[in-house]
């Protein structure tokens, strides 16, 4: 059974966040949700993620799930806030635990943080099927932009996370920890090894001038044109190509918030004394 999927674009980070269900009136799970924060002040704010309430309520849906592709670093997780409002399972990658204990270094965590995964309803591992309704699910892990990366294939559709981009943008960084181009080529190629006529949605987009967002490609449209990983390129190629990209890129501008809130599955850090959470700035680290 393939799936209706509701798209949602935040233009803030470039981010999509997708509802996938069966029809008016089912099951649904939400992925990739988008919590907006502002980095100047501080503040984070539900505009992005009360879109997907409306549309949701509005269609008389029921959240069984709220799928994370993997531990973000350019936006926030609203997960935490569409399950009060919503219901449903936080759920993703079970290697979150490698990146949870990568980062709880980074940042000196406070000593009551558990890299175990805890933190989220559910951990996923690759192959694993769970139900959205009457809708079939499949994890299939992705690793390489992180370590935890996670796709999800329901029916005829597949979500990829940060593994692929449209065709004219090409493929995600390999740079953070964890990250690795060898295990990005390989993940990447499972994908396009499923049939030619799969929908593909994208959790980002950075279009080229003269174009307007898009997230929906095809494996064929992939296989044929994406600009890094088009059929042809053999894997030591990508590499050393994605290798010379990423040292030429910047942080993201919400990496250090969205890792510190994304770990701990959209929740925010424990408050201190005064009542209010803070978040660190690591130096001269990343």
């Amino acid at each position: 059974m393939n799936p209706s999927v509701e798209s949602f674009f935040d233009p803030a980070t470039w981010t999509i966040s997708h509802v996938a269900y069966q029809k008016k009136g089912s099951a649904c799970a939400i992925i990739d949700p988008v919590l907006d924060y502002d980095p100047k002040a501080g503040r984070t704010l539900t505009v992005a993620a009360d879109r997907l309430i409306a549309f949701i309520r509005e269609n008389k849906l029921r959240v069984d799930w709220i799928l994370e592709t993997h531990a973000h670093a350019d936006h926030l997780s609203a997960a935490q806030y569409l399950r009060r409002e919503l219901g449903g399972k936080i759920a993703i990658a079970a290697a979150i635990t490698k990146v949870q204990k990568v980062f709880a270094r980074i940042f000196h965590l406070e000593p009551a943080f558990r890299p175990d995964g805890h933190q989220f309803d559910k951990l996923l591992l690759e192959g694993e099927k769970f139900a959205i309704g009457a809708l079939v699910v499949e994890a299939m892990s992705v690793p390489g932009h992180t370590p935890a990366c996670m796709a999800y294939r329901i029916g005829d559709a597949v979500f990829v996370g940060d593994t692929l981009f449209m065709p004219d943008v090409g493929t995600a960084r390999c740079d953070f920890p964890g990250g690795d181009a060898h295990s990005l080529f390989r993940s990447m190629r499972k994908l396009l090894d499923l049939p030619a006529d799969t929908r593909l949605f994208m959790c980002h987009d950075y279009p080229p001038e003269g174009r307007p967002p898009a997230w929906q490609s095809s494996v064929a449209a992939q296989r044929a044109a994406n600009i890094h990983v088009h059929d042809g390129i053999g894997e030591e190629a990508f590499v050393t190509m994605r290798n010379a990209r990423d040292a030429t890129l910047e942080m993201p501008v919400l990496i250090l918030p969205a890792v510190q809130i994304n770990i701990r599955a959209g929740e925010m850090p424990p408050a201190e004394s005064n009542g209010v959470s803070y978040l660190k700035v690591p130096l001269d680290t990343l």
